[in-house]
């Protein structure tokens, strides 16, 4: 944003935790860019939080709307952008909302959950050429940076397949279990909610897009009939609670002070439990899952999520023509609790408290090696904050602009929906055992996305 335009005028609609990297964003380092002039959430409570948080540092609150009076609170306080983190099933009806009435959209990936949603954004940008812009942090990070240079500069040739795994640990990943998550109508599932971050890294990664798919997985671990399966017994249907049935599973918000304030004080206005049991009957997600996915570029990836994993973090191997490129990274080597049976919920948002493991030590590591030749590891430029480095690099681009940008940081909702459509189709895989190629997915005018290449 030049330094003589006046500030974009901002609403916020969601203020659950995800909202306060955006919220200090607004109203700290990026505030000479930035009028934070409206909110909203389906829970008074959570903006009493903020608002005292706020006031607390100095800063004067934004004035509240109604969540269902996005375009009225757009046209009356003239907003240029609305933020939107709110849950993932909501995402299509606020962002359309915002562009019809004359605002453009940042939003929380993934874009939208459905292809009913996927149709109804693209018919909203194409009736009023407003932007929207999904905030993928982890194409940020130094580490996803530098195998992106290794993949562009052709060291290892042309990309002919990849395989990526990804790792939840007993905390971070059960936590998707105990909210509203659990439901795949609220979040699509894990292959929406979380895996949208990983498609789109191997989209960006191979400047490709994904052609067809192919899923299996299933509800193994958390659950009620999992859990009966290993025979664990009668357990409290919350995290909170005295009972000595509860275990390292359990989040005792009374322990958590932020999520105290935002959630656990808040919930008699809306009787939402941000700590319920993860071996509850009635989750519908998957918590192991895994695919392949062919690329119109030729090449094709397996790909595989574990949500109960003992260590956090994920490992690519990258084939082609000419070598391999690999990356390991250890966000957390263990889950261990402190003397009061308490740990840090997400390593990757959070991770300065989270401790190493002289087994599995936090770090990262690329090694790039061509045939016929040793293995060479390439430098990652250190980072620090959220998601490996990645969070503070985001909101400067969300803020303040891109600028040059060679690489392609920056993601648009055709990237949103790049990386969505491949948990769609493999939910449908899910459900009838079949290979989904992506022109069967009900997508309007944005299925001519999964038909062209984007341009690096």
């Amino acid at each position: 944003m030049p330094a003589s335009a006046s500030p974009l005028r901002y609403a916020l609609v969601g203020t659950g935790s995800r909202a306060q990297m955006y919220i200090d964003a607004m109203t700290g380092i990026h505030a000479p860019v930035c009028e934070f002039v409206a909110w909203s959430d389906t829970n008074p409570g959570r903006l009493d939080v903020y608002e005292q948080r706020l006031r607390g540092a100095g800063v004067v609150p934004p004035v509240r709307f109604a969540p269902d009076e996005v375009a009225e609170a757009v046209r009356e306080h003239r907003m240029d952008r609305v933020i939107v983190t709110t849950p993932d099933y909501t995402h299509a009806d606020v962002v359309v909302a915002a562009l019809e009435a004359g605002a453009d959209a940042v939003v929380e990936k993934p874009l939208t959950t459905s292809e009913d949603g996927v149709r109804r954004i693209a018919q909203a940008v194409e009736r009023t050429g407003r932007q929207v812009t999904v905030t993928f942090n982890y194409r940020y990070s130094p580490r996803n940076t530098a195998l992106k240079q290794v993949i562009a500069s052709g060291e290892i040739g042309q990309v002919t397949s990849v395989h990526f795994e990804w790792l939840l640990d007993t905390a971070h990943g059960a936590d998707y279990f105990r909210r509203w998550h659990r439901y795949k109508e609220n979040s699509g599932g894990l292959l929406i909610h979380k895996s949208s971050h990983h498609f789109d890294l191997v989209n960006w990664w191979l400047d490709s897009v994904p052609t067809r798919v192919f899923a299996s997985g299933g509800l193994r671990f958390y659950g009620a009939e999992a859990a009966a399966g290993r025979g664990l017994g009668p357990r409290p249907e919350r995290g909170t609670t005295d009972s000595p049935l509860r275990d390292a599973f359990s989040l005792d918000l009374r322990h958590e002070p932020w999520y105290k304030a935002l959630f656990l004080d808040n919930e008699h206005l809306d009787n939402y439990r941000r700590d319920q049991d993860v071996f509850d009957p009635g989750i519908t997600i998957e918590d192991n899952l895994s695919l392949i996915v062919d690329y119109a570029s030729g090449a094709s990836m397996t790909y595989a999520l574990n949500a109960h994993s003992p260590w956090e973090g994920y490992v690519i191997g990258v084939n082609g023509t000419k070598g391999r490129a690999e990356l390991t990274v250890v966000e957390r080597g263990s889950v261990t609790t402190d003397a009061d049976g308490h740990v840090i919920i997400d390593p990757s948002a959070h991770p300065e408290p989270v401790v190493g493991d002289g087994q599995r030590p936090v770090g990262e590591r690329l090694v790039v090696q061509r045939h016929f030749e040793q293995a060479r590891e390439v430098p990652i430029p250190h980072a620090e904050g959220g998601h490996g480095g990645g969070d503070a690099v985001l909101l400067r681009d969300v803020f303040v602009g891109a600028g040059e940008d060679p690489l392609g940081h920056a993601a648009s909702w055709q990237d949103g929906v790049r990386s969505l459509v491949v948990g769609l189709a493999g939910n449908r895989s899910l459900e009838t055992g079949n290979a989904v190629p992506l022109d069967r997915l009900d997508l309007g005018s944005a299925a001519s996305l999964i038909t062209t290449v984007p341009q690096p």
